[in-house]
């Protein structure tokens, strides 16, 4: 999967690019204001950013002009981690900036949001109805006794109410927490119950996949298993009148008073997201106001380069981390694009034309879309109109080579592919979108601002050009503040500093290459180790997933009680497929041509399907337990997985193994 040193690029930015962008700028004006260097571009941008640390995030927080209603008093009083200290003695808020667009009134009328659904029915809405908006919830939660702190739920999809919801509960002091609707009441509890919630936004129901699914009993269980309700919201998005007990969205949002912006901390909760949870309950993350601002200005304005002219698309729902970084686009005044369907609905073509639809510069999918798409055959730069898009940026797992290809083949040559990679965890990325640096096939660019990322050995040394652990070595300002209901810091701890005491080991293997790009090799907690030769499922997907026969795959590595290793390839083949000697064989012809004999499957398995967590990712650990011999109810939360009906095959499986 690595590259060659000398291959070529994809891509290469022009010279007016690289002059045009804001991390150009931005350095020259650091340079002359804080001493960051002023040659060696990028890589000595990025150098800068670690080493004096303390100093670039100071020049970040003056770049974008952030609003510090009370001054801090140093940038970080502690480095260590966990239990960074950033920007001390700051007060301000997340939404006020978020909003600042519609102040201007040469920019008020002109669209914050473009909705879109499966119909491709659109809706507009302007900075100035935003703001309207915003600010007659947030004083209608004030009405309800929202203080700063109370946490604000909300059960809703990709929408624009969503956005006001969060808007509003920011503006207040309060903490944002959402689901998606396709997710069941248990899934739902089981996040919204830790954090105990004072008010619920929810809908009636939804539309996905060209049919409307009821939303209406689930709604009911919430409301009778979240005791700390004191009102709940109802978002007609059916059609149907708010139920007994509820309040109308309509009659929270019509008013006109101006919004007033509680000033926080910096360090003030601004939102609880959710790890994919697939065992014991999902872990309830923490980030801060101050730390979720700095991290989205300097990642949306510096490393995507989105500014007012552009249109911010990226496929997502509320239940995702993405949603939450999708809205962060308007903190540099761009419009953002929100898409509430199925990404495949009525042909895989959908999220395209979205794109055309809205005239969207900036295309954010998953990987697995586009293999999909390449898989079937599509064309978009063909059949639609994709001549605003300017970069197309994939995450939820490594994009491989063959979509690099695919992208850059059919929807234009001078396309600016982003392959990114982070986490719930930062709600922001480790490495990947940098405007002025080339693509090279199957590698994300490099590493963001003010990450120190390293991929360290077995003995806790950096190494480079070779396969390592993904660690952190000095703090993020979106990094968590805490887990909720983890008083003693130790579940927080055990998650990320375990391995490393005072570094961040992420869970994921990766190489650091010579030339300075970054290669995902998949997650290490569950990483194949085979005769001693450690290898990212990443790698063997890429390679299997080629061939037309397979849909998708899975693979695991089982230590055995005799030493030994069993190393399986599940696969969900393609419509007419038979797993035969023949598809066998071109399965191992294929992993031993492009990877080497160590990645050939001992077994291939046919599945009915891959299971993968409520995000969209595949769940290898917990599969691999349940090969293990452990219990399907301790192996995984089943609130958590996509099909949990699917898990059986594999605890099946287990018990013929024995």
């Amino acid at each position: 999967m690595t590259s060659a040193a000398d291959e070529a690029p994809l891509w290469q930015p022009g010279p007016e690019r690289v002059a045009a962008a804001a991390v150009t700028r931005f350095q020259s004006w650091a340079a002359e204001h804080h001493g960051a260097p002023t040659e060696g571009g990028y890589p000595a941008l990025h150098r800068w950013s670690v080493e004096e640390l303390d100093t670039f995030w100071r020049a970040v927080a003056e770049w974008f002009d952030i609003r510090f209603s009370t001054p801090y008093e140093t940038v970080l009083a502690n480095r260590s981690m966990p239990g960074a200290e950033w920007f001390p003695g700051a007060t301000l808020n997340y939404a006020e900036h978020a909003l600042r667009t519609s102040e201007d009134p040469l920019r008020a009328d002109a669209p914050a949001l473009f909705h879109v659904d499966e119909t491709q029915a659109q809706a507009v809405m302007s900075w100035s109805e935003l703001r309207r908006q915003v600010g007659s919830l947030a004083a209608e939660l004030r009405a309800l006794g929202v203080t700063p702190g109370d946490r604000v739920s909300g059960y809703l999809p990709n929408i624009p109410q969503a956005v006001v919801a969060f808007l509003a509960t920011a503006a207040v002091g309060g903490v944002w927490t959402s689901c998606a609707p396709d997710f069941g009441a248990r899934s739902v509890l089981d996040r919204f119950q830790q954090v105990e919630p004072v008010v619920l936004f929810t809908i009636d129901g939804y539309r996905y996949g060209g049919k409307e699914h009821d939303r209406t009993e689930t709604v009911d269980e919430l409301r009778r298993e979240l005791p700390t309700l004191r009102a709940v919201v109802h978002v007609p998005l059916l059609g149907t009148p708010a139920p007994e007990g509820t309040l109308a969205w309509g009659d929270l949002t019509a008013g006109d008073p101006e919004p007033r912006f509680e000033q926080v901390p910096f360090a003030h909760p601004l939102w609880v997201l959710y790890s994919s949870g697939t065992t014991g309950l999902p872990k309830a993350i923490v980030q801060s106001q101050g730390g979720i601002l700095l991290e989205h200005y300097k990642q949306l304005g510096l490393h995507c380069d989105l500014g007012p002219e552009d249109r911010f698309f990226w496929y997502t729902s509320t239940g995702w981390m993405m949603w939450n970084f999708l809205v962060s686009g308007l903190l540099t005044g761009t419009t953002v694009v929100l898409y509430d369907g199925s990404p495949g609905h009525p042909d895989i073509s959908a999220q395209w034309r979205v794109a055309e639809q809205t005239g969207a510069t900036f295309f954010g999918t998953s990987a697995a879309y586009v293999m999909a798409c390449r898989k079937a055959g599509a064309h978009p730069g063909r059949d639609l109109d994709l001549s605003r898009v300017q970069c197309v940026a994939t995450t939820g797992s490594p994009l491989p080579p063959d979509g690099f290809r695919w992208l850059h083949d059919e929807i234009t040559d001078d396309l600016w592919i982003a392959s990114v990679s982070g986490g719930t965890d930062v709600c922001s990325c480790f490495a990947g979108a940098v405007a002025t640096l080339p693509v090279h096939i199957g590698e994300l660019q490099a590493p963001c601002l003010g990450t120190d990322l390293q991929s360290w050995d077995a003995e806790g040394k950096p190494h480079l050009g070779e396969v390592g652990e993904l660690v952190v070595t000095a703090p993020m300002p979106s990094m968590p503040l805490r887990f909720w209901n983890d008083p003693d810091g130790s579940r927080y701890h055990d998650s990320y500093f375990d391995t490393y005491p005072g570094v961040w080991r992420h869970g994921d293997w990766i190489t650091l290459t010579p030339r300075g790009s970054v290669i995902i090799h998949g997650r290490s907690d569950s990483t194949l180790n085979r005769q001693g030769v450690r290898m990212g499922s990443a790698d063997i997907y890429e390679a299997v997933e080629r061939l037309p026969q397979i849909r998708e795959s899975l693979v695991v590595g089982i230590e055995q009680p005799d030493g030994g290793y069993w190393m399986p390839l599940f696969v969900h083949l393609a419509d007419g497929a038979v797993l035969d000697d023949g598809l066998r064989t071109a399965i191992a012809r294929t992993l031993r041509e492009n990877l080497s004999p160590r990645h050939v499957p001992d077994e291939v398995i046919e599945v009915p399907a891959i299971p993968h967590t409520l995000t969209g990712k595949r769940i290898e650990v917990p599969v691999k337990r349940l090969l293990q011999g452990t219990p399907l109810d301790k192996a995984v939360n089943a609130g958590s997985i996509d099909d949990v009906g699917l898990l059986s095959f594999y605890a099946e499986l287990a018990r013929t193994r024995r």
